[in-house]
Formats: structure tokens, sequence, C-alpha cells
């Protein structure tokens, strides 16, 4: 009989110590090259023509179908579904009995009873753990995201086309004007002669769709793209700069799951196993709590206030009321670090003497979960989350969750960067001393289109 992750807690002694020390690096893309041309002219395509996304790989799917998979659904979420019918989409968040966020993912209402959720796997589990253990009318089905599976196959590919030119990509690829939507809101189209769901979508704040249908549809759908794009400058967007693209747009995309303590519950780690995202996934950086409860945030502070909504009872609402109603939250930032500071800890890599953490470009997240510290005359005034560079603004940025005081666009503070006692075990660290970068507080999303195209509150710091 195989571990649980409860087991696995038991026997990891010091839990910080374990995540830190976890042998996993970041994210991988899989199925899709590093660079297609190169990460630099990549990113300038999401800005300035467009770009072709390939998520067919990375993320895992759920369906869940079912009379009560609506309530089940509603249930879990802080998000309000009021209003919410087929061809919708949101940002779904569940979060603890204590009201910490477990995760995100996009959850799609396809059709009457049918649902599909799509993005890491914490949120995934949870919403299977309870489909499974609770008095719920639902069926439901797992596609496996493409590294782990055996067999070559997906039940659906997954696209976007984003970018000031997507509209009329998308037009000369169906031969007819692009739909006009709502944000998140879903149509279907033929493309390649194939019918394919397309959603309303953006990012980086640039107009465009997310794409789907069967996998058998894949390379008809993605050789009719790929065609159109040739007359619009569209550029095939390769791992390295995907995942940088989440600085700019002010995503933070890997909130830690907060499900290692507390015995309400117990039965959710009894229920995963050693294999679980959740037992294996690292945590990197300068900030080193005393407990794990420390790696644990609230829907605030991720910039997910605007999606609490008190209007249904969902896991978690009391524990989300008093948090609401005490109204001390960290807010999500973005910091500009100083370019002459960056500029220092990368020659440190030119010496012989003590170095600097090495900064990857155009991602200098090293971990699932990065974690460090920002700040201010010597105290820690709030954490740094996502890192990297991006050609568009010629700028290393982080996404950051400040202390009140410590928001307004301009205040000076600093980020402490790598690990303390020359780094830890995980094989994405390599001996090095931490120190500290000047950084200044800018606005959320840094992309000012971003800002003045998204819809209200969306990945915004209210």
């Amino acid at each position: 009989m195989s571990q649980t992750l409860e087991q696995v807690i038991q026997n990891a002694g010091d839990l910080v110590n374990f995540v830190r020390n976890q042998q996993v690096g970041p994210n991988v893309y899989p199925g899709v090259p590093a660079e297609y041309s190169n990460w630099r002219n990549e990113q300038w395509a999401w800005a300035h023509s467009a770009v072709l996304y390939n998520q067919s790989y990375h993320m895992v799917d759920l369906a869940v179908k079912g009379p009560d998979a609506f309530k089940m659904l509603e249930h879990l979420g802080i998000n309000s579904f009021k209003n919410f019918q087929p061809d919708r989409a949101k940002q779904f968040v569940p979060v603890t009995p204590d009201g910490y966020v477990i995760g995100d993912v996009i959850l799609f209402y396809l059709d009457e009873n049918h649902f599909n959720l799509v993005g890491r796997a914490p949120t995934i589990e949870w919403v299977e753990y309870h489909a499974a253990s609770g008095n719920w009318n639902v069926t439901i089905e797992r596609d496996e995201r493409w590294a782990m599976r055996t067999d070559g196959k997906r039940n659906s590919y997954r696209f976007q086309v984003q970018g000031p030119n997507a509209m009329k990509i998308i037009e000369k690829a169906t031969g007819k004007t692009a739909p006009d939507l709502k944000f998140f809101h879903m149509t279907r189209m033929t493309i390649g002669g194939k019918e394919v769901r397309a959603l309303r979508h953006g990012m980086a704040g640039q107009p465009g769709f997310e794409l789907m249908g069967p996998w058998e549809d894949y390379g008809a759908v993605h050789a009719a793209l790929v065609e159109a794009g040739k007359a619009f400058q569209m550029a095939l967007v390769g791992g390295r700069a995907y995942s940088s693209n989440t600085l700019e747009s002010g995503w933070i995309p890997s909130p830690f799951p907060a499900i290692y303590t507390g015995e309400a519950l117990r039965p959710y780690r009894e229920w995963l196993t050693a294999n679980s995202y959740e037992a294996k996934c690292s945590v990197g950086g300068s900030y080193v709590p005393e407990t794990i409860e420390g790696y644990y945030t609230t829907p605030w502070d991720l910039g997910y206030g605007p999606f609490v909504k008190f209007d249904h009872d969902f896991i978690g609402r009391a524990a989300l009321e008093k948090m609401a109603a005490e109204g001390k939250h960290r807010t999500k930032v973005t910091l500009a670090l100083d370019n002459e500071d960056v500029m220092r800890v990368q020659s440190s890599a030119l010496s012989k003497g003590d170095r600097a953490k090495f900064m990857e470009y155009p991602s200098a997240v090293y971990s699932m979960h990065p974690f460090d510290q920002v700040l201010a005359d010597g105290k820690m005034v709030g954490l740094s989350t996502w890192i990297g560079y991006t050609a568009n603004e010629g700028k290393f940025l982080t996404l950051a969750m400040m202390e009140p005081g410590y928001v307004e666009p301009g205040t000076e503070v600093s980020l402490l960067w790598g690990e303390p006692n020359g780094g830890t075990t995980k094989p994405t660290v390599e001996p090095h001393v931490q120190t500290e970068i000047k950084a200044t507080v800018a606005a959320v999303p840094y992309s000012e289109v971003a800002r003045d195209n998204y819809a209200e509150g969306w990945r915004t710091k209210k």
C-alpha cells in the first residue's frame, strides 16, 4: 500500500526544511521547444504583433459533470456563482477552512451540468477529493498533464492567440469577423475545418482568444493558426518565454497549497498520496519562516480580494469574513529591480570570489514556489514571489505581496536575493551568498496596456 501525504509529513520532521530541500526545480513546460526563435523576440511579439501559446501539455484538466456539479463547485470556491452560466469562465479559487489559498485554476462552464477546470494540480486534487468523499451526484475525469503520461495523447488541445494582431489572425483563420465577446465569455468557431471552442481572453492586457477542442483536431487547428499568423508577424512561444509573461500581466502563478497543517485537513492529507504535487513541490528563496504556515497566503495577498463573495456558503467563508472585517491585508504589487544592482549581482558570476545566486533569463525562478524577503530599513515588509526579465520593459521585475504602508508606487525597498547559509540542497541551487537588490514599488500589472485593458479587478491590486 502506497504512503499518504500525511505519512510523508509525519516522517519529514521540520516541514519548512522539508519543502525547501525538495529536489524538484521550477515548473517545466513540456511538449514545446524551449525557444522557437529566441525568447527575446517571443516576448516582444506578444506586445507588438501576436503570439501563439501552446498550452496543450503543461496543465492538468479535470472534467466535472452531473446534477450536483454546479453546487459542489460553488461550495468549494470563494467566487460568486450568481449569473454563472454555460459559455462562461472564471478564475476559480478554493481556500481551506482557515481561509488560506489552496490554488487557482480556470473554470470553464461548458454546458449544463458540465464543467472543466484547467491549471496546476492542487486545486484539481481538492475538487477530486470532494467529488470522491462528499455526497455529490457528480462524475469526474482527470486529463493528466504531459509530463505524467505515457500514452502520448490527451483529451484536448489548448492554444492561445494573443497580441495586437490577434483579432486579425482569428479573422484570417476563420474567414469571418472575429466575434465581439466580453472577457471570459465563450463561443464556437471553425478553424482548419474543425469546430473550436473559443474563450475571449488576454495576457499582458492584449486582446486574444483561448482555443480548445478534441486532441485529434490538434494538427489541423494548429496548422491553420500558424498559416493565418504568417501575414501578421505571429511568433510561436517556447517554454522559456511562456512563464515570463506573468511579470507583465501581474498574475502570481504559484500559490503554495495551504494544506500541510490543521486537523480539519487531515482526511485530505490521508487521501493524497506520496506521489501528489504537495508531497514533492519545492520552495526556494530568502524567506525562511518559523513554521510552514508562513508560506500560506490569503486571497487578498494574491490580488483575489475582488473574487471573495459572501453571497453563498463555501468552505472557509467564516474565516474570510473575519479576515475581511479585520482589513489588514497584504497587497500585490510589482517590484522593479534597480538595473545597476542587478548587474552587480550578475557580474559576480565573472569572479572567483563570493558569488550571488545566479539570475537566469528570462525567468529567475528556481523552485516551484519562490519566496524572497522584501526589506525596508532592515525589516521585512513583504514577500517577492515571481521574478524574471522582460524585454518589453527592459527590466527585471518581481511580483510581490506588501504590508500596508509599502504599496504606493515609488516606494523604495530592497529584495533579499539568495538563500541563507549558502543555499539549500535543491539541484537548482549553487553555493552563493545573499545580497540585497534595490527595488521600487510599481503598479500591477506593470504593463500600462494590461492595466488599461483588463476587466475591473482582474489581476490588479484592488
